[in-house]
């Protein structure tokens, strides 16, 4: 563990699809600086939990907050948000890495990682080009800031959408299987990002099938199955876990 702080903290969160429940119960806390990877089967809940987490999907119950600030709760059987403007300014606490990379693919590299800063953060133009740069040049693709996303490799795509999700200043990053639409060859590469990232002590949650790199990114590793945590601990323990149903997911994905 590496703060003392929870940044995210969810509590008894439940979803449904109709009459699928998606997640059952799932309580979650991670602190500051910590990295934590989550896995299971297709179906398991996983996406889910992040799309809730993140406000894209509706709570059916439970409660969520960032930085010991509640955005979504319980009451009185209902689920209640935080007023409009407050949900907005807790929201900008993260960010998310979708797997498909989510680009306008009518702007240039620098226009989708200066957009959001300039419309959602209102700095100056001139402020978020040079945040974009800045974030470019970390990234490796300085020299790809007036390219269209459809001349860039996928792995190149996945980590201009790594950039501007960091041009807002996120204090947590959410990833949901970031390099799942990449060849392997160009998973490497997104991968080596996001170990810089964990180097800087970036806050990350990360729904991944690559069992090898959460093994070596991770503060810990939750295990999903039918909407619940199965369990959950540090990748060492996680690894040599007795439960069968876990050992063998990770043996099928392999070490």
């Amino acid at each position: 563990m590496r703060g003392n702080m929870n940044l995210v903290e969810i509590n008894h969160m439940k979803k449904q699809f109709g009459e699928l429940e998606v997640l059952e119960d799932i309580s979650l806390a991670v602190q500051k600086g910590e990295v934590v990877s989550i896995i299971g089967p297709s179906g398991s809940g996983k996406s889910t939990l992040l799309r809730c987490a993140t406000l894209l999907e509706e709570m059916d119950g439970g409660d969520l907050s960032y930085a010991g600030e509640k955005v979504v709760w319980e009451e009185n059987g209902k689920m209640v948000m935080a007023p409009l403007a407050e949900a907005k300014r807790i929201s900008r606490t993260f960010g998310l890495v979708f797997q498909n990379f989510n680009l306008f693919p009518h702007y240039t590299v620098l226009k989708n990682v200066m957009d959001a800063p300039v419309c959602v953060d209102k700095v100056s133009k001139k402020e978020a080009r040079e945040r974009a740069m800045r974030l470019l040049c970390q990234l490796g693709l300085e020299d790809k800031a007036e390219a269209y996303p459809y001349q860039l490799s996928g792995g190149q795509q996945q980590r201009v959408s790594i950039a501007r999700a960091l041009a807002l200043k996120p204090q947590v990053l959410f990833f949901d299987e970031p390099t799942s639409a990449l060849d392997p060859e160009l998973t490497g590469e997104v991968l080596k990002v996001i170990k810089e990232l964990a180097k800087q002590h970036m806050t990350m949650i990360i729904v991944t099938h690559e069992m090898k790199f959460a093994k070596e990114v991770s503060d810990r590793i939750i295990f999903m199955e039918g909407g619940v945590i199965v369990e959950e601990g540090t990748p060492h323990q996680l690894f040599a876990s007795e439960n069968q149903r876990v050992q063998e997911f990770i043996g099928k994905l392999g070490n």
